[in-house]
Parts: structure tokens; sequence; C-alpha cells
């Protein structure tokens, strides 16, 4: 799906935005009441979330690995003799992108493509990041009013859930995480994908059950490219109201079926980030690992793409897509390929993304999905 009257035109400079995270003890609370402003999460489970910050110093990891990316885009820009300046803003912390659009603004700045630190559709995933666009675009221009300086454009460049730098990233994570389990387990290890669930009435936001099925696909083309015929997809970081049914099931669940039927080891890949941010690095590195021990299984998490430097060509693979009006780079799966998109100032993919609007039940935590 190319963006409305765009294709073909150049790009002056990289934004990438993300969610946003504490860098240290004291922004923890702060960054928890901006991410469930206007949601009556209560006090107290603010408090349960925030120990997970502190039991990392009240550091999320997000920025720096944002930063860490950031770094190798610039290098692998200068490495093929491009300069095309990078930007960093955030939804929730700083910086945030309001405040990093005036200063792309002041710099001259006419139009950016925009990397979300998402691969997927959905509401949380996408027609988020793009609601980000719209605000930020807005307020520069309430900040620029008769000053004569233009707000850049901002196009969100597409999905990337199938492209095939993501897909090897995954596959050579699952082959590096199988090498550290014990040498007699590693054929029987069970290969289990997660990613974070969302609501059941939130998961047809923008497509029925689109995100689902962008998840379910990416896992397959993972699988098989790891050399994997049968693994599980479930799911991870469930909150809110029990009575609220969410995409199920949840991987602590999941592990303790496959503790009862004798599962000596596990590979637990977290398809569904690309960042091992605070919610891989608590609920599958802590907790879930805690678990694992515990039912004596043994048990193997695979790295996310994080800052490698196959992540930063799949940013300016996809920049080069919209300069060159180029065909996407995909991975073909068994089956079609579930839709994708992209949009220009904040323009959503679709009217079901544009109507949806945001889930009433949200963890406060979901730092990239």
């Amino acid at each position: 799906m190319d963006p409305a009257g765009i294709t073909g035109r150049d790009v002056d400079a990289i934004l990438v935005l993300s969610f946003g995270g504490p860098e240290g003890p004291e922004q923890v609370r702060p960054f928890l009441e901006n991410v469930t402003r206007g949601r009556n999460v209560p006090p107290e489970r603010l408090d349960d979330v925030a120990e997970h910050y502190h039991h990392f110093g009240g550091v999320s990891p997000i920025n720096g690995i944002n930063r860490a990316l950031i770094d190798q885009i610039r290098a692998l820009q200068a490495d093929r003799g491009r300069h095309l300046p990078v930007y960093f803003g955030n939804r929730n912390w700083d910086p945030y992108v309001e405040d990093t659009l005036a200063t792309m603004a002041e710099d001259g700045i006419a139009r950016a493509a925009v990397f979300a630190t998402s691969a997927w559709g959905g509401y949380s995933g996408c027609a988020q990041y793009q609601e980000d666009i719209t605000r930020a675009r807005a307020a520069v221009a309430r900040r620029t009013g008769a000053t004569g300086v233009e707000v850049p454009e901002l196009v969100k460049l597409r999905q990337y859930f199938d492209h095939p730098l993501l897909i090897a990233m995954f596959a050579d994570a699952i082959a590096d995480a199988a090498a550290t389990l014990p040498a007699d387990l590693r054929d029987r290890a069970r290969l289990v994908f997660t990613a974070h669930s969302i609501p059941l009435r939130a998961a047809s936001r923008c497509g029925p059950d689109l995100y689902a099925r962008q998840v379910g696909y990416t896992s397959k083309l993972v699988a098989r490219a790891a050399g994997y015929e049968d693994y599980d997809q479930v799911w991870q970081s469930r909150s809110g109201p029990p009575q609220v049914p969410w995409l199920e099931p949840d991987v602590s669940d999941h592990l303790a079926a496959l503790a009862a039927r004798g599962t000596e080891a596990v590979i637990v890949c977290p398809v569904g980030f690309v960042a091992d941010h605070i919610e891989v690095v608590w609920d599958l590195d802590h907790e879930l690992r805690e678990q694992a021990a515990a039912a004596g299984i043994a048990f193997a998490r695979a790295a996310a793409p994080n800052a490698q430097p196959r992540f930063a060509e799949l940013v300016l693979d996809l920049v080069d897509e919209l300069r060159d009006d180029r065909p996407p780079a995909r991975v073909v799966g068994p089956e079609p390929v579930p839709a994708y998109g992209s949009s220009l100032n904040g323009a959503f993919c679709t009217p079901a993304c544009e109507s949806a609007g945001p889930p009433r039940t949200a963890r406060p935590t979901a730092e990239s999905h």
C-alpha cells in the first residue's frame, strides 16, 4: 500500500520514533504516569510496574538501544557515502517527539522518513505512531506560529514484519540461543514464539485480527528460516481486569503446560519485540526463566534485533523503498501476506485505523511491539 501522492519522492532526514523509557530511578513514576494518563490505572498498579524498572536500577534499556541503533544507521550511511541526518523522538519520555520535530524544523528539514520501533499493524503497533506524528506536527505548527518556519512532512515507513533482514535476525538469534542449551537437549528443545498480548476487542483494529495475523505470519517465516517444522505461538505481558479477554495462551501458562508434558528444554523467541526492553528482560529473562528453573526446564531466550548492523540496514532499505518507489522487500510465506502500509503526515493506512481509537485497557510498560 503506497502512501498517496508521495511515491518516488525524496526525503532529507530520518526520524526514529519510539515509546520512550526512564533513565533513572527518579524518572520511573513520572514516566508511568505519562504512559497511563487518562486511563484510570490504579496507583497500586503503577507501584507494581515501577518495581520492574527499579529491579534494573530504574533504567529501561529502550533509549540506549535506540541511540545505539541510530549510531549504526549513521555509520552505515557513512560507509555508503550518504549523510541523511538521523533524529530520535519518543511518545512518552525525553526526547519527546514534539521537541525533536521542532529541532528538525529549525534545522530546515522539509521531509523525513519515520521509522517506528514496531514491525506491526494494529493500534499500538502502527496507528498510535500515526497519532504521534499528527500531534507532533500540530504542536510544532502552534509553536512556530507566524515565524515562517515550515513544519516538516513526516512519512511513516511501512510495517516490516516480513522483511528478509528481520526474519534472518530472529532466525540467527534462535540458533545462538539454542547453542547455550546443554548439547544433549538442543535437538529436543521446544521453540516458543511470544509477542505482546492485547485485548480481544482491540485485536480487530485496522482490519480483522491484523496484529495477530502478522505475528503468526512472522513466526512461520522465522521458524522455517531457523529450520523448525514445529513450534508454539503464545502471548505475554497482559494486564487489566481479569474479566477482559486477551489474546491467549499466556507464555507462563504455556510453559506450565509444557512442563506437565515432560518438556526438558525451551527456546523462547520474543518475535513481537524489536528490542530487549523492560517487558522482555523482566517478563522473560526474570520471571519466565525462574519459572523454567523451578520446573526443571532448560531455558534459552533468543535476542531481539536491538542495534545490530543488520537492523540499521533494514531501516535504510525501507527508506530506499520510499525514495526509489521500489517494491517492498519481503519473505514470501506459505499463505497470503497480511496487509501493511505507510502514511504521510499521520494519515491513517485504513479507515478502520482512523476510527479505532485507543484501547481502554493497556499495560503501562508496552515499550515496543
